[in-house]
């Protein structure tokens, strides 16, 4: 049986929130209240460093990064109605569920290695949608026949 607080909680929960872990590089649209009914959307971009509380309503991200070479860290619940929406860019290859170690990080080692994430293709590499692939040729003889062929 569903206790009047756990349906209130799953009420308030949003749908189609994307699924973030530590390492992302993200960019949340955050709602800032200006005069008036006039709001404004406000982007936050940087590297999550931390996940907390699962996958209720009190979940939470640590979002981080530098601006003029001071470290900025916002605290953003998921389920916030000020959260118009999340933006994952890249997905980090990391090993550690916490980044913290980022805060001391300088250069080099502040940065992660990335894995190939399907939903940041750009303008360039996508294919309009009434484009066929002919098909690809294998082996190594030109650089020119390695390439896909599109039929117009």
């Amino acid at each position: 049986m569903v206790t009047k607080i756990e349906f209130f909680n799953q009420s308030q929960l949003k749908k189609g929130m994307p699924d973030v872990r530590a390492g992302d590089t993200v960019r949340v649209y955050q709602k800032i209240h200006g005069e008036g009914e006039k709001g404004k959307s406000q982007a936050f971009e940087g590297q999550i460093i931390a996940r907390k509380h699962g996958k209720g309503v009190s979940a939470t991200i640590t979002v981080r990064k530098v601006i003029s070479g001071i470290g900025v860290e916002k605290i953003f619940p998921l389920h916030s109605p000020l959260i118009e929406k999340i933006e994952i860019l890249k997905r980090g290859r990391v090993k550690r569920a916490k980044l913290y170690y980022l805060r001391g990080a300088r250069g080099k080692k502040a940065r992660l290695k990335h894995k190939e994430f399907v939903g940041s293709a750009t303008k360039e590499t996508a294919l309009e949608p009434t484009d066929e692939i002919v098909g690809e040729t294998e082996g190594k003889t030109k650089p020119e026949e390695n390439k896909a062929q599109v039929v117009e």
